[in-house]
């Protein structure tokens, strides 16, 4: 799958979504970052994909069965992300797929660990704040 392709199919589940689609975009989603495919692209690329539809807009507030499994789709990816590339911002990302599964324990040291790689980076940062924020919430 070439990098075009993602974009295709990022661009289709968007419109999914604008079209109140919202279960046929998760299920999307799931699909999309359970391919074999996904693990091929660039981490750069998987974390855009990801963070697309960890931070979407509009979605309800109790998650449906297609989201939290689009979530738990994206655990696999965004684990390896936290390995590989040790970003906290990964963390953040992970952390929030592990509430959305019904998973605090996880999510909590997630986050924390996120923290304190950002507080070794830049303890003044949004990420910083926004990790902080996530833990105390927990």
């Amino acid at each position: 799958m070439s990098n075009e392709s993602l974009v295709q199919t990022i661009k289709e589940i968007i419109a999914l979504a604008r079209d109140d689609k919202i279960d046929e975009a998760y299920q999307r989603y799931a699909k999309l970052f359970s391919s074999a495919e996904f693990s091929k692209y660039k981490p750069e690329d998987q974390r855009q994909a990801l963070r697309l539809m960890v931070f979407a807009k509009g979605v309800p507030d109790a998650p449906t069965p297609k989201m939290v499994e689009a979530h738990r789709a994206a655990l696999g990816p965004l684990s390896k992300l936290v390995t590989d590339q040790k970003e906290p911002a990964d963390h953040e990302l992970l952390g929030i797929c592990y509430v959305a599964c019904g998973d605090e324990q996880n999510a909590s040291q997630v986050f924390r660990a996120g923290l304190a790689l950002e507080r070794e980076r830049n303890p003044q940062s949004d990420l910083c704040g926004a990790l902080m924020k996530r833990v105390s919430l927990l």
